[in-house]
């Protein structure tokens, strides 16, 4: 019976690496955020003397919005496969980001809801550039989404920061056992 179970813990951890195709299928949406970066950044390039000026932050804005995107898949795909997968092991590289190997899951979530905040005031400010173009009730959706994504992650914030609270308070105790309050 031991080695039944020994044979199902090891299948169901080596399981992790189904996860693995998950994140080479996100660097290739990198590559295609890439070219349409590379399309909007030519059209913009290319037309800047013709676009009146609301059209030109309209197009910056663009580009700067893919760029968060690419940024947030960047985030996902290191600490999403470093958490989960396996480790990166490029310690000794130069370039290593500092944050790499130090994101945890609760981390991650963090970093992700404030990163689809921040794409979601880049769509609101382009929103607000064409506000000619939208009717009242488009932009109070666009106005309405981005106000639950930031209470969101406001929410999710104070979770962590209360689990957090509560890891540091039980710490060399058990949530069955709490530590004395005199002992420290």
């Amino acid at each position: 019976m031991k080695r039944l179970e020994g044979f199902f813990e090891t299948l169901i951890f080596n399981a992790r690496w189904l996860l693995a195709p998950f994140y080479l299928g996100l660097v290739v949406t990198i590559a295609l955020l890439l070219m349409k970066f590379a399309e909007e950044f030519f059209h913009t390039l290319v037309g800047v003397f013709r676009l009146r000026e609301s059209e030109l932050v309209l197009s910056i804005l663009t580009l700067v919005d893919l760029s968060l995107v690419a940024n947030l898949l960047l985030i996902i795909i290191f600490s999403g496969y470093e958490n989960f997968v396996s480790k990166l092991d490029t310690a000794q590289h130069k370039d290593r980001p500092e944050w790499m190997g130090k994101v945890d899951f609760s981390g991650l979530k963090i970093k992700l809801i404030a990163s689809i905040v921040a794409i979601s005031a880049i769509e609101l400010l382009k929103a607000f550039v064409n506000v000619a173009a939208l009717s009242q009730t488009e932009l109070a959706w666009k106005v309405g989404i981005h106000l639950v994504l930031i209470l969101s992650g406001v929410l999710f914030a104070l979770m962590d920061r209360i689990a957090e609270a509560t890891t540091h308070h039980i710490k060399g105790g058990t949530p069955e056992t709490p530590l004395d309050p005199e002992e420290g």
